[in-house]
């Protein structure tokens, strides 16, 4: 089946009931089902707030979740797909990113007292979007009912309104209170946009489905709008999640290193940011990931991981007050293997001097001393697709590099990656820091263990006896692998959404019994 593309595509807003209520994921899921109908499919959301970002090919920045959606829906990501995005570097400071760029630091307060110009902004990245896609899935930003910022809200209703787009509600069922969210965010919103609401979906469901037709027929028979779907919770499905609430669940598990496996531990830091390049790793059967907050021995783990963080400074300083500092020497001191990841690897260096105050006040803060490097914090920030090759074992790697630092070599200290291009452009450079007999060592390179190559090597590196003792390990890709779980996510969907009636709200005429799903 295929579609031409018109001057002005359809949209459908994915909204909800409240954050984290599975937006994302019905909006992941929808770019993967419209795909496989032969739709080019574009997400959106015209603004996002998340330290978890990725870069396009373009050298731009954009929220991790718009560049799974796309992901899923097989096309190039763009900056389009998310205008603006909002990283906090502190409870009260957040990054304003427009078009893949940073252009100021604001005050959450100061951030919402006016947003026409940002409004205007994402409207422009909405009209290149239906210009050029099928069809556009656009998402919304927390609860849509917030009536405090409904004014200054331009993420949810006002533009559904602006693309003429009906409305899906998604809420949560396993946090308790559906009927509640759904009822109380219909009677928190002006009717013209309650009118634009044509369909619930109810999100994580547990237990025989059965036993909640009763509470799907009193929603409909009351607001008059179908039940589209009622998904279960699913455990066999990963897709790269959007912030740390899922890595929350994983944090200071009880018991310590597993005998007979290779573990790992990344210290969970207040501002973590692209926890994503631990998930190949975690998947490694071989492989005991472990998320640390509060302190403990590192006694038996083969490796630490600092990891990114959305404020460096901070960070640091919470790592000292935890006593984290004392566990790290002592760890370096009985000879384990310590490994610094962009904010990570800066801190692993002599100084990280902030003389803007890009992070807090100007002023320079000690390192940990780990790594012969000092980082100068400075107000562009660099944004790359890379890749290179990893010195110590010939691998070839690929990620992006997104950081406000520029790290230099105080002493002679071996390179870990010898970078090859940049945002496509050859290059001869090199990146990051090591000591000779690499147990310490830090990298700007994000995605480092996507690919099976240098995710075996490394692995070999810390259990060589244990490594070939129980195999070579996972030999797929990330691309490979991701895929699998958009059509397992896309599935999962189809076998509990009433599909055809969503088709028939968008006013896309196809028969989703024509798809490859049956």
């Amino acid at each position: 089946m295929s579609f031409k593309a018109k001057a002005s595509a359809k949209c459908l807003s994915i909204l909800g009931t409240g954050s984290e209520v599975g937006k994302s994921i019905v909006v992941t899921a929808l770019c993967r089902i419209f795909s496989d109908l032969g739709l080019r499919v574009a997400p959106f959301k015209a603004q996002n707030m998340s330290n978890n970002s990725f870069v396009t090919l373009d050298g731009e920045e954009i929220g991790r979740a718009q560049a799974v959606q796309a992901d899923a829906a097989r096309v190039p990501i763009h900056v389009d797909m998310n205008p603006v995005l909002l990283k906090p570097s502190t409870d009260t400071v957040i990054q304003v990113i427009v078009h893949g760029r940073a252009i100021m630091d604001h005050s959450a307060s100061n951030y919402y007292t006016n947003t026409d110009w940002l409004f205007s902004q994402a409207q422009g990245s909405l009209k290149r979007l239906r210009s050029t896609y099928d069809f556009v899935i656009m998402e919304g930003a927390g609860s849509c009912a917030e009536v405090n910022l409904r004014d200054r809200d331009f993420a949810n209703f006002r533009m559904a309104r602006v693309a003429d787009a009906p409305v899906i509600l998604v809420a949560d069922i396993d946090r308790g209170g559906v009927f509640a969210q759904i009822f109380g965010t219909l009677a928190l919103v002006p009717l013209e946009d309650r009118k634009r609401v044509r369909g619930f979906i109810i999100n994580r469901f547990r237990g025989d489905p059965s036993l909640f037709k009763d509470g799907i027929d009193y929603i409909q028979n009351h607001t008059g709008i179908p039940v589209l779907g009622l998904i279960p919770y699913y455990h066999n499905i990963e897709i790269d999640s959007e912030d740390g609430v899922v890595l929350d669940t994983m944090v200071d598990p009880p018991g310590g290193p597993e005998q007979g496996k290779i573990n790992i531990a990344v210290l969970r830091l207040p501002h973590i940011s692209n926890f994503n390049d631990f998930a190949p790793l975690s998947r490694e059967p071989l492989v005991s990931l472990h998320y640390l907050f509060k302190p403990r021995p590192l006694k038996g783990y083969d490796a630490v991981i600092l990891p990114g963080t959305k404020n460096v400074r901070s960070d640091l300083a919470w790592v000292r007050e935890k006593g984290w500092d004392a566990y790290l020497d002592k760890y370096i001191n009985q000879g384990g293997q310590l490994v610094g990841i962009c904010g990570g690897y800066q801190m692993l260096g002599r100084s990280i001097y902030d003389p803007l105050g890009i992070e807090g006040l100007p002023g320079r803060d000690e390192g940990l001393g780990f790594l012969d490097v000092e980082t100068t914090l400075k107000r562009e920030k660099i944004l790359s697709r890379s890749t290179g090759v990893w010195m110590a074992n010939g691998e070839s790697v690929e990620g992006y590099e997104i950081h406000m630092g520029v790290t230099e070599h105080i002493s002679k200290m071996p390179y870990v990656i010898k970078v090859t291009t940049r945002n496509g452009t050859i290059t001869n450079d090199a990146d990051g820091a090591s000591t000779y007999d690499g147990n310490r060592w830090g990298t700007y390179f994000h995605g480092l263990f996507d690919l099976p190559g240098p995710r075996r090597s490394f692995l070999k590196k810390l259990n060589q006896e244990l490594y070939l003792k129980t195999g070579e390990g996972q030999t797929e890709n990330e691309i490979d692998f991701r895929n699998r779980q958009y059509d397992l996510l896309a599935k999962h969907f189809l076998d509990h959404l009433n599909m055809q009636k969503l088709i028939d709200i968008v006013g896309i005429k196809a028969n989703v019994w024509e798809s490859d799903y049956e």
